[in-house]
């Protein structure tokens, strides 16, 4: 769970870039891809830092270009993890999926479809085909705990729109963009652990996503994300294989006699987080601990209560994410 002040969390394309918004109920909607986007950037940027996490490993959905400035497609970033050509389209087929699995943390996460076009000896024309891995981990699209208003921003630009030597007097160019003066946004997902066999998922990979989630948040500093702020982290770890509560997301918040559209501000609401713990108190016996990180501005309330984040859950041990 993060907010957002004076700024557009996911604009959509086919909309002016305007904020996506729910037209029935004046909820804010940020996409899976816009979470997995922040996350990926994050990883890359500690892998370009020489993090020892990570050492030797790469991004696979990102931007490369080639020396004339060309952007790679699929096809061709595929190529880049094939180690020696020939043989079989089947057995280079496997071979590229091994060495994207073992240096690519993004696919082991969020798996990929990767389509393929490999030289087969013998034969004139490349073979076709393409590799599907089912990502372990999936986010369903995040979704404000109030309505939110958008605002349209106009505002001059630092270049004029038309020059020449005869014009004499500058017009400037206009920028215009939307923006939520407020959004609290909360995001749900689910670990498979059958589909983290498949990729080659780890623990390590795992703490690396909370990390970035968390830190890959707050530390987006464009014009349109300046300002975000984790405010709640929470992952809840289960000690029987292939189980899960499902609906996490069931958070409510306090706002008091304030109108949900004129909230700015977290310190002038509180989190109700009751739902979330009667649900989770009827698996209790099913759950091996919760871990999480919780920012000193967020209040939490249970049954009307102001109560310490861990002291909600009652008989299930709870970790605190050190980032």
């Amino acid at each position: 769970m993060y907010d957002v002040k004076n700024a557009n969390p996911n604009g959509d394309p086919v909309e002016e870039n305007r904020p996506r918004i729910d037209e029935e109920t004046g909820i804010n909607i940020v996409t899976d891809v816009r979470l997995k986007r922040t996350i990926r950037d994050y990883l890359f940027t500690l892998i370009q830092n020489k993090d020892e996490r990570l050492m030797g490993q790469d991004i696979f959905i990102r931007e490369i270009r080639d020396s004339e400035g060309y952007l790679y497609d699929a096809k061709t970033r595929a190529k880049d993890f094939l180690k020696e050509e020939g043989g079989k389209f089947s057995e280079m087929r496997q071979r590229i999926k091994e060495d994207i699995c073992s240096k690519c943390i993004d696919v082991r996460l969020f798996g990929a479809v990767i389509p393929l076009e490999l030289k087969v000896e013998g034969k004139e024309k490349p073979e076709t085909g393409s590799i599907t891995l089912t990502g372990p981990v999936q986010f369903k699209f995040g979704r404000s705990l109030h309505r939110v208003k958008i605002e349209f921003i106009k505002g001059t630009g630092a270049f004029a729109a038309e020059y020449s030597e005869k014009q004499k007097q500058m017009q400037f160019t206009f920028r215009e963009e939307y923006i939520v003066p407020y959004s609290l946004i909360c995001f749900y997902g689910i670990i498979n652990e059958n589909s983290a066999t498949e990729t080659g998922l780890t623990e390590q990979d795992v703490d690396l996503m909370l990390e970035a989630m968390w830190k890959g948040t707050k530390g987006l500093i464009t014009r349109t994300k300046a300002g975000q702020t984790p405010r709640l982290l929470m992952q809840v770890v289960y000690n029987e294989p292939n189980f899960h509560i499902g609906g996490l997301d069931v958070l409510e918040l306090d706002k008091g006699d304030l109108p949900d559209e004129k909230i700015r501000d977290i310190t002038q609401i509180k989190l109700d987080i009751t739902r979330l713990s009667n649900k989770i108190a009827k698996h209790k016996n099913k759950i091996e601990k919760i871990r999480y990180a919780i920012d000193d501005e967020l209040v939490c309330i249970k049954e009307g209560k102001m109560v310490p984040f861990e002291d909600i859950w009652e008989e299930i041990a709870t970790e605190i994410l050190e980032f």
